[in-house]
């Protein structure tokens, strides 16, 4: 699964049948170990075709030297997490009961649970560029070179921007109370 993107393209365009031959099963491995519990297998199939529509979109934006592997785990991944995010899950409070019990568990889990609302809605505060570099550094993995790369600006333009978000989040962190340990 280490072939570049150059493969799977014919006269400039990418030959999707072939790129969802190779890779569907990658795609709903990355699903299954990511959230199997929680998706149905109507979510599971969307987030797969997605995936595979999403590539093809954005085919014109690929550089045919990279991995084509890393892209799909990329696309997958944030689908996978936007789809949870969507979901809400909501657990069943009577199988937790036990659990539950503890009031240190339950403040620790009420605790987690507002800093994740204050993260999210810092993050949603930020500008557009802001946020895809976010995305693609915490959620897509990618090293800061490739997401200068990607956004075709320079390594020290994205590690300052990184390292503003991070100064915003902790700022709001600190206005809710929370210290900035991880």
């Amino acid at each position: 699964m280490k072939s570049k993107i150059e493969k799977y393209k014919n006269n400039q365009k990418l030959d999707l049948e072939k790129v969802i031959d190779e890779y569907s099963g990658y795609v709903y491995s990355i699903i299954r170990n990511m959230a199997s519990e929680y998706l149905s297998e109507e979510d599971i199939e969307e987030i797969v075709s997605d995936t595979f529509f999403i590539l093809w979109k954005n085919t014109d934006k690929l550089d045919d030297e990279r991995v084509l592997s890393s892209y799909i785990a990329g696309i997958t991944k944030n689908l996978v997490k936007e789809k949870r995010r969507v979901i809400k899950i909501n657990f069943d409070i009577s199988e937790y009961e036990n659990i539950m019990q503890d009031n240190v568990k339950v403040d620790m889990i009420c605790e987690q649970r507002e800093k994740v609302n204050v993260l999210e809605k810092t993050v949603k505060q930020l500008k557009e560029d802001d946020i895809l570099i976010f995305n693609l550094y915490y959620y897509s993995s990618m090293k800061i070179s490739e997401i200068s790369n990607v956004l075709n600006i320079s390594d020290f333009n994205v590690k300052m921007r990184l390292h503003r978000i991070r100064k915003k989040i902790k700022k709001e962190f600190s206005k809710g109370g929370y210290s900035d340990d991880k």
